[in-house]
């Protein structure tokens, strides 16, 4: 167990972490295009009060994602305004819950607190959501709720198998059906590993409320979906076989309604969770030698088979590496044949791997634990003050709208992208002719590569490496 004065160390060090992070997050723009879209919908969740389909543009339903994500930023923008700190807060809110999780289960196991929780916070995929305007770290809280109350639930606390059906029901508003999937690669390996496949539904129906569990979690996220099917008829075709399906299975989707589809290496997944994982990811080996050579060791002191399940941690639980690894791997083998793939589809895994190293080094302090999560946070800083005063002017449109006097119309000359409606709330208008603009002076933004020669009568005011911001006047 750790000394008290490396508790008070390591409880600054989670502090310093977690709160840098938070404190970072109005200083940043929302950028295009996945943080800036999200925005943009919970913005107009707001504006439209339309809380029931997420809306990609007026009148145009977003039916990519379940609304959890659009409901936490929209119920922050009601209040605290539309600003980046916002949107974001209820995400990184999510994150806490996460780590809050992560703690209280390494407390049931009698694993020391502080160590996973340092190692979770300071994870590069998961420092990096807890402030992003993103779905995944609403499906990572509520696949860590389903994960820790389906094992806690295992071991007899029927209580915490509710909370886990819950978790399913948290991510199935968050992502949709994948939680299910993810979910049952991660308990269903493990299960199979220790009982096999005959004995496996036996037990699950002596230790898991199955059916009343399955209730629970159709009362908490069915209702949305068929009140959203109703509202907008054909959302579960497009996002129940195109989303979960055709997404999955066809790399060059083209039923694609809002972006387009990427193709990967078939199992590139692997190697974005080994950079993902930074830096934690490179002491995994270590850790599994560790586990490993402790099993032998156990073994050869030829203990009962109660002390080898305890593995010195005085506990009834069993098989807890195992069960940690099924559910660190489960994203990675869901997305091994995936071609449609992105770095933080590791995310959910990540809950995981800070458990597995907390329990391979469980005995002594992971080396450089303290050094190592405050140079993560150091380098947060240093990168979020990179996308302040440089990066973020090109990749979002933050600065360059500001530049004008809110006092004059502004148009986007044929395209418009998602920071550009989010930094307007919604006034700048896309056009196709200049047609379409009234008598007066106007702000017209359009791309560095547009024809200039229509525009010889405007004046530059501002400009990125993508877009022009100019000064028109129409008699």
């Amino acid at each position: 167990m750790l000394k008290a004065v490396d508790t008070r160390t390591g409880l600054v060090v989670l502090l310093i972490v977690v709160l840098t992070r938070m404190l970072l997050l109005p200083w940043y723009p929302l950028m295009d295009t996945t943080e800036a879209r999200y925005g943009e919908m919970a913005r107009l969740m707001v504006e439209t009060g339309n809380w029931v389909t997420p809306l990609f543009d007026y009148n145009v339903p977003f039916w990519g994602k379940p609304p959890l994500h659009t409901w936490m930023s929209a119920s922050s923008i009601s209040l605290f305004g539309v600003n980046e700190f916002a949107v974001r807060l209820p995400h990184w809110l999510a994150a806490v819950l996460c780590l809050l999780l992560v703690g209280y289960f390494a407390k049931r196991l009698q694993l020391p607190v502080l160590p996973p929780l340092i190692i979770l916070a300071s994870t590069v995929v998961f420092t990096i959501s807890a402030g992003a305007v993103m779905t995944d770290m609403a499906l990572t809280l509520g696949l860590t709720l389903a994960m820790v109350g389906f094992y806690l639930c295992w071991q007899g606390d029927k209580v915490w198998g509710y909370a886990g059906f819950a978790g399913l029901a948290i991510g199935l508003l968050a992502k949709g059906p994948v939680t299910l999937v993810l979910f049952g690669l991660g308990t269903g390996l493990w299960l199979l590993l220790r009982y096999g496949p005959l004995k496996v539904w036996r037990e699950l129906w002596h230790r898991v409320p199955l059916v009343t569990g399955c209730l629970l979690m159709l009362a908490i996220a069915l209702p949305w979906y068929v009140i959203a099917e109703q509202t907008t008829p054909g959302f579960l075709n497009y996002f129940i076989v195109g989303e979960h399906w055709s997404r999955f299975v066809d790399s060059g989707w083209e039923g694609d309604l809002y972006g387009s589809a990427h193709d990967e290496v078939r199992g590139t997944i692997w190697l974005y969770f080994v950079v993902a994982a930074m830096p934690w990811s490179l002491f995994l080996p270590r850790a599994f030698y560790k586990i490993v050579t402790e099993r032998k060791q156990s073994k050869k002191l030829d203990v009962n088979q109660h002390d080898l399940n305890l593995h010195d941690l005085n506990t009834n639980y069993s098989g807890l590496p195992s069960y940690l690894i099924c559910w660190m791997i489960a994203p990675m083998v869901l997305f091994t044949f995936a071609g449609n793939i992105l770095p933080a589809y590791v995310l959910p895994g990540i809950p995981g791997l800070a458990l597995l190293l907390a329990y391979a080094w469980r005995k002594s302090l992971l080396p450089g634990l303290n050094i190592i999560a405050l140079s993560i946070s150091a380098l947060l800083v240093v990168t979020v003050a990179v996308l302040h005063f440089e990066v973020g002017k090109d990749k979002s449109e933050r600065w360059l709208l500001s530049q004008r006097s809110e006092a004059l119309p502004t148009y986007y000359w044929q395209s418009q992208p998602f920071s550009g409606r989010f930094y307007s709330a919604g006034t700048a208008d896309k056009i196709q002719s200049l047609d379409e603009v009234s008598n007066g002076e106007f702000y017209l933004v359009i791309g560095n590569k547009a024809h200039q020669s229509q525009f010889t009568a405007c004046q530059a005011v501002a400009s990125n490496k993508r877009r022009d911001l100019i000064k028109c006047h129409r008699n």
